[in-house]
């Protein structure tokens, strides 16, 4: 009995000690293959060290009795030698006959797909490739992948159509291919999968129709086709789908009604079928069966008659958009079923007809703006409510009578502007009464108030008007001569012509540009045509033309005025001008031959090839310095401070070696000095127009210049060209969903924005790290919270001391003087915090799920200017919005700015 247990214990200390042998690679083909795997890929050794066993230590590695089942390389990082030209190159993968898994997603992988994919690996399960750069078209051979339960093709390039082999893939349960190129119809194959439990097409290019036999698909969950062009009419199968829980068919151009079998989804939580062609009415009863039903979208569509009373009771309901309809109707009149707290409404752009009941009083956001709603607001509406554009009582910024009245005959209905009578509503002639005695007495007392408040105003004019005049005189003194033809300057500009380059005649102009052809013109900009010239000794140039018939006269001398007056290396040089004809005048410019940062972000290498050069991100900082270099010699060197007031990716030009030089100078004014107007504008609490939205004028603050520089920063970051000349009201759901991911706290986040055509290794993360922050303080609400250039430019000479310093602790920070750059940018972001703060991931989902529709309660009520009237409970409130400052009307930009 002693020897049997002795021989038992020698037993199992033999199967520890030799345990590792039994996880490591047992064929040395599958060894090899995973070395020659790791050199095509460029994978770095400390993912997977050579003299290692793979299954034991390898990460992402899963071997089962010895075999690699499983491969998982998602977000890993390429070596330096790796970087310098990424393939899809795997064909190492062919000898791994087991494997089960492979997982590359967030990996650079730029080519096609192999066609032997379908042929080799017949053991695949799981595919992931999302977002890896992939072009070209999905193999046919796909279809003899017949174990596969995942297919995941999201984020990428692929084009061509929907392989109908798709359809044999009989084990499948989640189809991802949405977010890339693919044309064609939807196939029709796919309704014989029937263990598929998610579908996700959207954001591609397909039309035709949705496949009538989708109702086949009974196991289907989720099922996405939103962001097409899908034409049809909703098929009736789809009500069989009763596990359906997220129906999202959004933004495409279906066309019919609503069908009343849809009453059959009968787990539907969530029916997004907004922006499309659908009319009629909402079909009785349909409603009513779909007692799950939280979020609701149904906007931008052409729906009339009347809303099913359900849609305001349904206990269940949180989220409902009907807007851009032609809804007709009276509101339920009773809350009794609303008992949610976190619901949200949105009715607004309607034809709604009838008063306007306690039937929403439990939602969290109101907007009934749009529509045609009559009577008095009861004190259920929130002070935060959106109620413009409606027939109410006592509300601002209200329909007119006569179009309230014009609208309810038109539809044989009976207008009364003084709505339904309410118990809990006195009657406007009480109001009337009770008002006008609170009238008089005010008037009273605000009249000897007024009186004494306009004789201050008067006398702070007269010293405004009269320091105004002395100003003006000495600076309105010329320095040089006026040549002949050109208007005398205004007041204000004093400009040297003999320090403004050369000055060319018509016929040099004429000839450097063939007579301004087509063939020169680059664009129309904002003041002027921009045309392409060589002069005679050979210099390329940029020629603007000004038609003083169709732009603001006297244009040409301000910008002459501002060149007359600085220099920097950082605008672009200004090489003559040519003023002696009337009605036109040429400013001549050095050209870039890099063009602006806008086309040189991100563009194709030539017209009829698709691959795309992207710029590398040590030129991509070069060229943010340059720019906060030259807008902070502007902000701070200049006096009075020279406010740019066009700062975007197309105003900053590249020289031959991408050097910047600042362009789309029409639009530079001094800053807005500290008048006795001004003072006395905020003493009395009256509102400002430095920042626009106030007054309607663009604004003439450095902090808006930090501000559209954030922009700037952010595009240089994500790659998403044109976020730095879309105006801030179209970029909610952007900013929604990447302020989330830049915190000083946790690097790792950022690399989920980070544009995916830009290769970044662990050395540059930082950087690109520490620009995000700075981008994200300068997107600050509040100017004043914004830091200045001359910190910005620090930051962006810093890169690494930006996050490292403030990451590392708040008692160094504290060490750090209050008068330094570190200390003044993190002054700012550290205020931002509560500006910034995102919703949880939830509400987030939801929100980005419906387009943005909704105004979050909470946001500020001005936009850029710091001020929130909704009291202590809205600032306690978390915002999604940042709505700073809506940009101006400026035109059609081009891709050259001068």
């Amino acid at each position: 009995m002693r020897n049997v247990i002795r021989f038992m214990f020698l037993f199992l200390l033999f199967l520890l000690c030799f345990e590792p042998t039994f996880q490591q690679v047992s064929l040395r083909t599958e060894r090899v293959a995973l070395l020659n795997l790791r050199s095509s890929l460029g994978l770095r050794s400390r993912d997977w060290p050579i003299r290692a066993d793979p299954c034991s230590v390898w990460n992402g590695i899963n071997c089962q009795n010895g075999r690699v089942i499983g491969i998982n390389i998602s977000g890993f990082r390429r070596t330096r030698s790796g970087n310098l030209n990424p393939q899809f190159v795997v064909d190492s993968l062919a000898n791994l006959t087991l494997l089960q898994s492979f997982n590359a997603s967030k990996f650079l992988l730029p080519g096609v797909i192999p066609d032997w994919f379908g042929s080799r690996l017949k053991s695949l399960q799981v595919l992931d490739l999302r977002s890896c750069s992939i072009i070209g078209s999905i193999p046919l051979s796909f279809g003899n992948l017949t174990n596969l339960a995942s297919l995941y093709l999201s984020k990428n390039k692929l084009n061509g159509t929907i392989p109908s082999s798709i359809g044999q893939l009989v084990h499948l349960s989640v189809l991802d291919l949405s977010r890339n190129e693919l044309t064609g119809s939807v196939p029709s194959s796919i309704s014989s999968l029937g263990n598929l439990s998610f579908l996700d097409l959207s954001s591609n290019r397909l039309d035709g129709s949705i496949p009538s036999l989708i109702g086949s698909i009974r196991k289907l969950q989720n099922l996405n086709l939103s962001r097409n062009d899908i034409t049809s009419s909703l098929p009736a199968s789809l009500g069989d789908l009763d596990r359906l829980v997220d129906l999202d068919l959004s933004f495409n151009e279906l066309s019919g009604l609503l069908p009343r079998d849809l009453r059959g989804m009968s787990s539907l939580q969530r029916m997004i079928i907004g922006n499309n062609l659908l009319g009629g009415s909402l079909p009785d009863g349909l409603f009513t069966s779909l007692r799950q039903l939280q979020a609701l979208v149904l906007k931008d569509n052409n729906f009339t008659g009347a809303v099913p009373d359900v849609l305001f009771l349904s206990p269940g309901l949180r989220l409902l958009d009907i807007s851009g309809n032609s809804f007709t109707g009276m509101l339920p009149n009773s809350s009794s079923g609303l008992n949610s707290t976190d619901g949200t409404l949105n009715i607004s752009r309607n034809m709604f007809y009838g008063s306007l009941m306690p039937v929403i009083g439990r939602f969290r956001a109101v907007d009934l703006s749009g529509n045609y709603f009559e009577g008095g607001v009861l004190n259920f509406v929130p002070t935060d409510a959106t109620l413009e554009s409606n027939c109410l009582q006592n509300v601002s910024s209200q329909r007119t009578l006569a179009d309230c009245s014009s609208f309810y005959t038109e539809k044989g209905l009976s207008f009364d502007n003084f709505g339904e009578p309410n118990s809990e509503q006195p009657s406007l002639i009480e109001k009337t009464g009770k008002n006008n005695k609170r009238v008089i007495v005010l008037a009273s007392v605000l009249g000897g108030v007024g009186f004494i408040v306009l004789l201050v105003l008067l006398v702070m004019l007269v010293l405004y008007i009269g320091g105004k005049r002395a100003s003006g005189n000495q600076r309105a003194v010329s320095v040089g001569p006026i040549p002949p033809g050109s208007n005398e300057p205004p007041p204000g500009l004093s400009i040297n012509f003999a320090s403004l380059g050369d000055r060319f005649t018509d016929k040099q102009l004429l000839q450097a540009t063939d007579g301004f052809s087509n063939e020169n013109l680059i664009k129309l900009g904002h003041s002027g045509e921009l045309f392409r010239g060589v002069l005679d000794n050979g210099a390329d140039v940029v020629i603007k033309k000004i038609d003083l018939r169709k732009v603001k006269k006297e244009t040409e001398l301000v910008e002459l005025d501002l060149f007359g007056k600085v220099s920097h290396t950082r605008l672009v040089p200004l090489l003559g001008h040519c003023l002696d004809n009337e009605h036109e005048k040429f400013l001549v410019y050095k050209y870039m031959p890099n063009g602006d940062l806008a086309n040189s972000l991100v563009r194709k290498t030539n017209v009829d090839d698709e691959n795309i050069q992207s710029l590398d991100w040590i030129t991509r900082l070069k060229i943010a310095l340059g720019a906060a270099e030259g807008l902070a010699y502007m902000h701070h060197d200049c006096s009075p401070p020279l406010v740019h007031r066009d700062v975007q990716a197309s105003s900053i030009l590249l020289d031959d070696k991408f050097e910047v030089r600042l362009g789309s100078l029409s639009e530079v004014r001094a800053q807005d000095g500290d008048s006795h107007q001004k003072r006395m504008s905020r003493l009395l609490r009256l509102p400002q127009s430095s920042e626009p939205g106030s007054s309607g004028t663009q604004t003439s603050v450095c902090s808006y210049d930090v501000y559209c520089f954030g922009k700037v920063l952010l595009e240089v970051v994500t790659g998403k060209v044109g976020i730095s000349a879309t105006p801030d009201t179209q970029l909610k759901d952007f900013y929604d969903q990447t302020f989330p991911y830049i915190s000083i706290h946790d690097k790792e986040l950022v690399s989920k924005i980070i544009d995916p055509n830009l290769i970044v290794d662990e050395d540059f993360l930082e950087e690109v790290w520490a620009m995000a922050v700075v981008a994200k303080s300068c997107l600050n609400p509040r100017p004043s919270r914004r830091p200045q250039m001359r910190y910005i430019l620090k930051a962006l000479e810093n890169p690494l001391k930006v996050v490292r310093e403030e990451s590392s602790g708040s008692a160094r920070l504290r060490a750090t003087s209050s008068r330094s750059w570190n200390a003044a940018l993190f002054g700012s972001w550290r205020q931002s915090l509560s500006d910034l703060t995102v919703v949880p991931a939830a509400a987030t989902t939801t929100s980005r799920a419906v387009g943005g529709s909704f105004k979050q309660s909470g946001t500020s009520g001005s936009q850029g200017s710091g001020q929130n009237n909704s009291g202590e409970a809205s600032r306690r409130r978390h915002s999604k919005e940042i709505f700073p400052e809506p940009a101006d009307e400026q035109g059609e930009r081009g891709e050259y700015h001068y």
